[in-house]
C-alpha cells in the first residue's frame, strides 16, 4: 500500500501556487461563415477559475463548450479577449513560451481520452514526460497516479484491453503527470454508462481537493450538479 504523507498533489507534483490559475476575460470566438454570416460560438465570455474548484460548461453539442476549452488550454486563439495563466497574459508570450507553460500548467483531456494503441497504460501516462527525458524520473509518479484512479493492477494493459471508463481514467492520469495546476476535460462521461461515469466524476471531484482547478465541458447532469460553479452555454 502506498503511503501518502500529505496530499495527493504533493505526491504527484507541486500544489497550485496561484489563487486563480486560469482566467478568461472578454473571450469572443468567431468563425468565418465562408461568405455568409460569421458563426459566433462565444461572445465576451468571462471566467475566473480558482485553485481547488471545478467549473462546468454545460450545454448541448455545438454550443461552443469545446471551443472555450481549447482557448483556455492555449491550443487555439480567440478572435478577441485575453487568457491568463497564473496571472500572466498569453498575449505577452511567444508561441514557444505558451507551449512550455502549457506543459507545466495545463492537463488537457479531449473527448474519448485518445490513448496510443501500441502502448501500455503506464507508457501512455508517461508520454508527456518523453520530451524532457523525464520518463525514468516520473515512472513511480505514474504508477502512483494509476493507483489513484484505480488502475494500478492494469498498468501493463494496452488500450484495447481496457474499458471506455478505464481508458478515460488513464487519460486523466496522463494529464496530471507533469504536476498540472489546471485540468481541462471535454465531455469525460459522454460515452460511458452511469456506473463508469460516476467513477470519473468522483476522480475529477477528488482532484480539486488537492488544489487543482478543473474546467470541464459536459451535458451530464450528474457532473453539472457536483461542480462548484457552472456556465450554461446556449
Amino acid at each position: 500500500m502506498i503511503e501518502e504523507p500529505q496530499t495527493r498533489a504533493e505526491k504527484i507534483g507541486r500544489t497550485a501556487d496561484h489563487a486563480m490559475p486560469l482566467e478568461l476575460r472578454g473571450i469572443t470566438i468567431r468563425y468565418d461563415g465562408g461568405g455568409g454570416e460569421p458563426l459566433v460560438v462565444a461572445e465576451d465570455f468571462d471566467l475566473g477559475l480558482e485553485a481547488g474548484t471545478m467549473h462546468c460548461l454545460a450545454g448541448r453539442s455545438g454550443s461552443g463548450k469545446t471551443s472555450i476549452l481549447t482557448v483556455a488550454a492555449g491550443l487555439t486563439l480567440p478572435t478577441s479577449g485575453e487568457v491568463f495563466w497564473q496571472g500572466d497574459s498569453l498575449d505577452a508570450m511567444s508561441d514557444d513560451e505558451i507551449s512550455d507553460r502549457r506543459r507545466a500548467l495545463i492537463g488537457y483531456v479531449d473527448q474519448g481520452g485518445a490513448l496510443i494503441d501500441g502502448m501500455s497504460a503506464l507508457e501512455n501516462v508517461l508520454l508527456p514526460a518523453v520530451p524532457d527525458k523525464q520518463v525514468e524520473a516520473r515512472t513511480e509518479m505514474a504508477k502512483d497516479l494509476l493507483d489513484l484512479v484505480g488502475l494500478g493492477r492494469r498498468m501493463r494493459h494496452r488500450p484495447a484491453q481496457l474499458s471506455g471508463g478505464e481508458r478515460q481514467r488513464v487519460a486523466i492520469a496522463r494529464a496530471l503527470i507533469l504536476g498540472t495546476k489546471v485540468l481541462v476535460v471535454d465531455e469525460p462521461t459522454a460515452s460511458l454508462d452511469r456506473e463508469h461515469a460516476n467513477q470519473i466524476i468522483g476522480i475529477l471531484k477528488d482532484t480539486t481537493k488537492d488544489g487543482i482547478a478543473v474546467l470541464v465541458a459536459t451535458h451530464d447532469q450528474e457532473l453539472i450538479n457536483v461542480a462548484d460553479s457552472r456556465t450554461l452555454m446556449n
